[in-house]
């Protein structure tokens, strides 16, 4: 019995400690919900600004002058409010984390500069958007960090929720940016559709981690008002296979709007996710988690199968690579595509056999020392010139 007794004793010793253990952690992660606000809205005011932004380069300035001044006055408003926050935070879980702000504020020291290069029309709207992504990329991966020290299964799975959906609305941002520079100046080429389509397929994966995750009062809340609608995916149908329609202006400015109406109803799910997750973390240090009864009882305790955000993480990658090899394989599409159009011409207007049609571009690709794509892209272009061509080598050299 003493022995018993004593293996009893020092096991509620233990349970004592990891739950003493848990709460210092809820403790430092509550301190750290102001941070995670902070952040969310600076993160949203600039995506606002990015946005605005691609729509008055892209416009040369005619488009979107108030709405620029209006997202810079906001996002100014919103990293002040940060860097107070930064002032008073005393509770950093690890190394990392201050690592990784220090890398964001590094990055945002560089927006007064960025902003004097849109104003003067110095920038292309592509190369601007990459900088001010860039920017929130670095404070987007503060928050997973803040997360690495949590045990408990109820408190990881919210952060995972929060952080998916974040990712997810930034990609949402993004793809509304590309849509501005494809809309407002009447085209799209193959590198901005590809981007769209990379986007499309990204905010997807993340949203599909944040449902599998989150309660399901978010669940519902996406379902209803976040979701692309009729018009979102016509108007991606346009960009993503055919150009646009040549109202640039008005185009621009749909997309825009309905693009910003569905990230401010993403706005307000972060928002209630951040909510929620605050609230987990208060239920936790007073005594009304199920983690916290665990403790109080200790028979059995849930241990989470795998750490969550590990696991996102590697989802993360796996869909980054998966994206890689699915743009890879569109764009040998694509150039097959152009291949076969111009053996077709040559075919047709030279009266070539199909293997002799190839031969002629591969030719004239090894003569010139360019890809065989970029000889038949130059062949289709020119093939209207030849309509008073009499015979082939004038096509051909043309062609090359």
């Amino acid at each position: 019995m003493k022995v018993v007794a004593d293996h009893t004793s020092g096991a509620s010793e233990w349970f004592r400690r990891a739950g003493q253990l848990r709460r210092q952690q809820l403790s430092r992660l509550a301190e750290l919900g102001t941070l995670v606000t902070g952040i969310s809205r600076l993160m949203h005011m600039l995506q606002c600004e990015r946005g605005a932004s691609n729509v008055w380069l892209c416009s040369r300035g005619e488009l979107y002058v108030l709405e620029c001044r209006a997202s810079r006055a906001l996002a100014d408003d919103s990293l002040k409010a940060l860097n107070g926050i930064l002032d008073t935070q005393t509770a950093m879980p690890c190394s990392a984390v201050c690592e990784r702000i220090a890398f964001a504020l590094s990055h945002l020291e560089g927006l007064d500069a960025l902003r004097d290069a849109v104003n003067g029309l110095h920038l292309p709207a592509p190369r601007a958007m990459e900088q001010y992504s860039a920017m929130l990329s670095h404070l987007l991966s503060i928050i997973p960090q803040l997360n690495d020290s949590i045990d408990d299964p109820h408190i990881a799975e919210r952060f995972v929720s929060l952080y998916s959906l974040m990712q997810g609305k930034e990609l949402v941002g993004q793809e509304r940016a590309l849509g501005a520079i494809g809309f407002t100046q009447g085209e799209f080429d193959n590198d901005t559709r590809q981007k769209l389509v990379d986007r499309i397929d990204g905010q997807q994966a993340c949203f599909e981690v944040f449902l599998s995750h989150c309660p399901d009062a978010a669940r519902e809340a996406f379902i209803l008002n976040c979701q692309p609608d009729l018009e979102i995916e016509q108007l991606r149908r346009v960009a993503c296979t055919r150009q646009p329609a040549p109202e640039k202006g008005e185009t621009a400015r749909r997309w825009f709007t309905i693009q910003t109406t569905r990230l401010e109803h993403l706005r307000t799910l972060e928002e209630s996710a951040i909510a929620d997750l605050m609230i987990a973390v208060d239920d936790g240090l007073n005594g009304r988690s199920e983690s916290a009864q665990a403790d109080a009882d200790y028979p059995v305790l849930r241990f989470p199968d795998k750490h969550l955000l590990p696991l996102v993480r590697q989802q993360a990658r796996e869909i980054e690579q998966l994206s890689r090899q699915l743009a890879s394989l569109r764009d040998a599409l694509e150039e097959r595509k152009i291949i076969d159009k111009a053996k077709s011409v040559l075919m047709t207007h030279q009266k070539m056999s199909e293997e002799q049609a190839w031969a002629a571009l591969r030719k004239m690709a090894m003569d010139k020392n360019q890809r065989m794509v970029d000889i038949a892209r130059a062949l289709l272009t020119v093939k209207n010139l030849w309509r008073g061509a009499s015979g082939g080598s004038v096509a051909l050299t043309t062609a090359g």
